[in-house]
């Protein structure tokens, strides 16, 4: 693709950058939490609405803009709105203004990018031929906003895109993109586990099945799943991360209750561990004399986050062609989780997640150098996480417009 067509879309970018970088604070400020972004959802629409586009309600709080321009393909990019139940700790002149709620994980980087880059792709619709859609979704942090989306009638309601874009602040230097093919955030599920004894009086252990001592058993049990039936070089975690039983020191309760979480980017892996799981809970609980079978509650599952091999390597070619080299690289898996296939899928479209840079550049490169970046640069979801503002945000505007570009540009 000839450089001048993303360059033409781009030539507006030092203009709109006020209003983006404003918009940006105005949503730090005011951050809402999954499926409450009313105030979020109200400007989005009102400025896809006055740069052109048509919009649509689905998801409770979503809203997708579609600005038809001609023949030509269908590029749909993505951005997630919802901010996180933190206490924001950063002292920044722009720190949230709502207590107990902090956009700690850079959503609000990706909504005000990705109304930059609908503002250009509007404002340079001659350099471009086809449909573009702006789609904003809630709730990607309780993993059911895309699933609120999907299940309102979002492929009936929306183009059928030939790409999904998406892209995530995360910690890398501001001014650089990540991308790679196939897996690069980890399916993730969630379960609960109750699993049920006999009560009795602390002093007459002989009459109870105690929960405790099952639930202990099946907590130690669990570290086999990934050490010994999941093949070396796979990828899974098992982790307990709550275990609930009883009120008091002399009675022993009737039940208890695990929260486990599982990570994995294999779709088979994901089922055998699954299975190892309620096979131990099961066969411990047998084992124990339980009066009956464990519960399992399933939760927060999300979707394997899996690139398109052939949609990276078109999209890392254009930002290859557009950035300085050595600010795209190669970016590493990521145990985090995200909902957003469900998007595509819904489509049967591919689709690329690339990684955006947020770090204050110098302070990343101590940090690296001194081998502290765990402790020094301040992680997504973390009060103190606070992404430069630039080039972060023209970074994630040029890599959006750049992006559809690939496929949309008049000589793509």
């Amino acid at each position: 693709m000839p450089v001048n067509s993303s360059t033409m879309v781009l030539a507006g970018l030092e203009a709109e950058l006020g209003w983006v970088a404003d918009t940006y604070m105005q949503l730090h400020r005011r951050p809402e939490l999954s499926f409450q972004e009313q105030e979020t959802s109200k400007l989005v629409d009102e400025k896809l609405t006055s740069f052109g586009y048509s919009t649509i309600r689905l998801g409770t709080t979503g809203v997708v803009g579609i600005f038809s321009n001609g023949s030509g393909p269908t590029v749909m990019s993505r951005a997630d709105m919802d901010a996180l139940p933190v206490t924001e700790a950063t002292g920044l002149n722009y720190a949230s203004e709502v207590d107990g709620v902090m956009h700690a994980c850079g959503h609000d980087v990706h909504v005000s990018a990705l109304l930059g880059a609908a503002k250009l792709m509007a404002d340079g619709r001659g350099a471009w031929s086809g449909t573009y859609i702006a789609l904003f979704q809630p709730a990607e942090e309780i993993g059911g906003g895309s699933k609120a989306m999907v299940d309102d009638g979002l492929a009936a309601k929306v183009p059928r895109p030939d790409v999904v874009l998406a892209q995530h602040v995360m910690l890398l230097p501001a001014g650089t993109l990540a991308t790679t093919a196939g897996p690069v955030l980890s399916a993730a599920d969630s379960l609960r586990i109750t699993v049920h004894g006999r009560g009795a009086h602390g002093s007459m252990p002989h009459m109870s099945v105690d929960p405790v001592v099952l639930a202990a058993s099946i907590v130690l049990k669990l570290q086999t799943v990934v050490a010994r039936e999941t093949k070396p070089g796979e990828f899974a975690v098992v982790t307990v991360g709550a275990l609930n039983a009883g009120t008091t020191s002399n009675i022993i309760p009737d039940r208890a209750t695990m929260l486990v979480n599982v990570r994995s980017y294999n779709g088979q892996v994901r089922a055998g561990v699954l299975a190892a799981i309620e096979r131990i809970a099961r066969g411990e609980c047998a084992a124990s004399g339980s009066p009956r079978e464990p519960d399992f509650e399933y939760f927060d599952q999300f979707p394997l986050t899996d690139n398109d091999a052939a949609v990276t390597a078109r999209v890392s070619a254009a930002f290859t062609a557009h950035f300085a080299p050595e600010a795209v690289t190669t970016a590493e898996r990521q145990t985090a989780s995200e909902d957003f296939g469900r998007i595509p899928e819904a489509f049967g479209a591919p689709y690329t997640y690339w990684l955006l840079g947020g770090c204050d550049p110098q302070a990343y490169a101590t940090a690296a150098a001194n081998g502290t970046t765990s402790r020094d640069i301040p992680a997504n979801h973390s009060p103190f996480f606070a992404p430069l503002v630039e080039p972060t945000l023209s970074t994630g505007v040029q890599a959006l417009v750049v992006a559809a570009m690939a496929y949309l540009g008049t000589h793509a």
